[in-house]
Formats: C-alpha cells, sequence, structure tokens
C-alpha cells in the first residue's frame, strides 16, 4: 500500500471529522470518535493487538453457552459465504474474535489482516470497523473498504450483526469479512442477511439452552422473523423473553422478576373462573389422551373415581372418542 493512499486516506478522514458530517453521518460519527476520542491515527501502520493464550482461554469462557449455541450456525454461515473468500468471526463485547471458520488456503491472508481468533477489533484500538463500530453502535452494519479508519484497513469490508443473550444483553457480534477487491456492495448486502439470519438462529438457541424445562412460544408480533421468543414454565408464567420480543411486547427485567401470566402478556386474559375451567378441561383432555380414550384409567392417573370423572367430563362438556 504505497504512501500516496495512505495520505489521501487520512487527508480525506481528517476533512470530514472537520465538516459537520459528524451530525448527518453515523460513519463520520465513528471516524470523529476514533481519533478525538480514541486519539488515533489513520495513517497507523500497527498491525492488531492480539490476546495472550491465557486470555484468549478466559474470553472463551465468559460466552461459553453462546459459543456452544452457535456452533452449527457458524457452520451454515460458513457455508453459504466461505467459498467467496470471506471467513466467519464470532467476537466477544470487547471486539475480540474467539471463533472464527475460514478456508485453509486462505489461512495466511486472513491472519496478516489480524481476522484471527485473539485479535482486538474494537473501535478503540482499530479505529471504524465491523467489529467494534458494531458493538458501539448496537446494530447490524457493513464497513466497506475505505470506510474504515485506518488506512492498513481500507482492503476489508465487514459485515457484522450485534447478539444477544437471554437477558436481552449485548454479549457479542457476528461478522463476515472479505480481502476482495471485487466484493460489489450488492453482495455485501446479501452477506448482511446472511449475518442477520444467523444472528436470530443464535440468539434463539441460546434462549432455548437458559430455559431447558420452558416452553418456547413464538410471540405474536408483526414481524415473525424477529425472534421475538418467550419462555413460559409449567404453570404458563412468562420466565424469560428474548430482546426482540422485549421491544416488540415492551417486557422489562421488572415484569419479570415477578410472576406473569403468558396470558397477560399476549392480551389473552379471561375472567377467572373461564381459565380455571379451560385449565381443568386441558387436563382431563390430556388424561383421556394418555389413557387412549379409557375413562377408567384416566380417572385412576387423575386420583379420582370413575363416576367423578363423567360428572367433571358432562359438566365441561368434554367430547371422547370411543
Amino acid at each position: 500500500m504505497g504512501e500516496d493512499l495512505y495520505g489521501h486516506h487520512a487527508d480525506r478522514i481528517q476533512a470530514a471529522i472537520a465538516s459537520d458530517a459528524a451530525a448527518k453521518s453515523a460513519l463520520v460519527a465513528s471516524w470523529r470518535r476514533s481519533s478525538n476520542l480514541h486519539r488515533l491515527d489513520p495513517a497507523d501502520r500497527s498491525p492488531p493487538r492480539y490476546l495472550t493464550e491465557a486470555e484468549l482461554g478466559q474470553a472463551g469462557q465468559r460466552i461459553e453457552p453462546l459459543v456452544q449455541a452457535a456452533q452449527s450456525s457458524l457452520d451454515r454461515l460458513y457455508l453459504a459465504v466461505g467459498g467467496v473468500g470471506c471467513c466467519v468471526l464470532l467476537a466477544d463485547r470487547d471486539g475480540v474474535p474467539v471463533e472464527r471458520r475460514g478456508a485453509p488456503v486462505d489461512d495466511e491472508t486472513f491472519r496478516s489482516w489480524g481476522l484471527w481468533t485473539g485479535s482486538v477489533w474494537n473501535e478503540e484500538s482499530q479505529g471504524t470497523n465491523g467489529i467494534g463500530t458494531c458493538l458501539v453502535e448496537r446494530r447490524a452494519l457493513t464497513i466497506h473498504r475505505d470506510q474504515h479508519f485506518h488506512t492498513r484497513n481500507t482492503l476489508l469490508s465487514c459485515t457484522t450483526a450485534p447478539i444477544h443473550d437471554h437477558e436481552g444483553n449485548l454479549v457479542a457480534a457476528l461478522d463476515v469479512s472479505s480481502c476482495r477487491a471485487d466484493l460489489t456492495e450488492a453482495f455485501a448486502n446479501l452477506i448482511s442477511m446472511a449475518v442477520v439470519d444467523a444472528v436470530r438462529r443464535i440468539e434463539g438457541e441460546n434462549f432455548k439452552m437458559a430455559f431447558p424445562k420452558a416452553r418456547i412460544l413464538l410471540a405474536p408480533v408483526t414481524d415473525k422473523g424477529s425472534g421475538a421468543l418467550i419462555a413460559v414454565d409449567a404453570d404458563d408464567l412468562v420466565v424469560g423473553a428474548t430482546r426482540s420480543a422485549r421491544l416488540a411486547l415492551g417486557i422489562t427485567q421488572q415484569c419479570l422478576d415477578k410472576p406473569m401470566p403468558a396470558a397477560d402478556l399476549f392480551g389473552w386474559a379471561e375472567r377467572g373462573s373461564k381459565i380455571l375451567a379451560e385449565a381443568e378441561r386441558g387436563a382431563l383432555q390430556r388424561a383421556l389422551a394418555r389413557a387412549d380414550g379409557n375413562v377408567s384409567a384416566a380417572a385412576q392417573a387423575l386420583g379420582i373415581s370413575r363416576a367423578t370423572l363423567h360428572r367433571k367430563l358432562n359438566r365441561l362438556d368434554v367430547h371422547r372418542s370411543h
């Protein structure tokens, strides 16, 4: 990379920072943070900093459940983008990749660019970049080539989306990076859709692992693909909600700290007597189904007499198959 390029890119960055563009452009606002807040120089050629093996191990342990939940989604995403010269990185909330997928033939290239586990890609050390800026702005984004702050990173195109844990906290970022010069904006948009889709799967799998004994419901929201999931216990009380569900339904942590019937949350609340009747009817129906329609066996399973079960079936108008 020649001196002219370093100088031209640095001048362009400084001119944008000096203008009023930061008020209108999230990208220039990030450049301004990189320069004014973090005191970085766009022409700096220092390679990315790496954690020690011990530090990297600790970083991975801190988000171990999420890493486990992400494995199949990382593999699936890599199958979609690996063949066109991209690598997949799962970074923690400090901007450090702890998991990676990439073609062995590209390893040397990606390692030289710092697109490797243990490298530090937060905005504080690398300036504007996919992983670091995504974590600061808490949104999915693409930093394409010369949108990067450091000139040395302007051959990269990085598409990243934030990952939230089962309590809605930002804990990681999923990134697809490429060094290909022919990566078009249209193809970058396709990569972005794949990354966001993978994040939804990772968050969903992590959510299910966090509530292994709960029923997982898709919240009744307009965007069915938003990943708005609710965890409900055996008593139909809400015990968990993904970030998407919290935003869509106005659920706060305070709401989850006290018992909340799922029916109330979804606006399905009925009069108390009707709720009890429905619950009793459901219990009878399940008992009959398990007993294959045998009333005596169902009554025995419920701990009541056959006559009592008959009375309840008639009162609740439960029709059974013979």
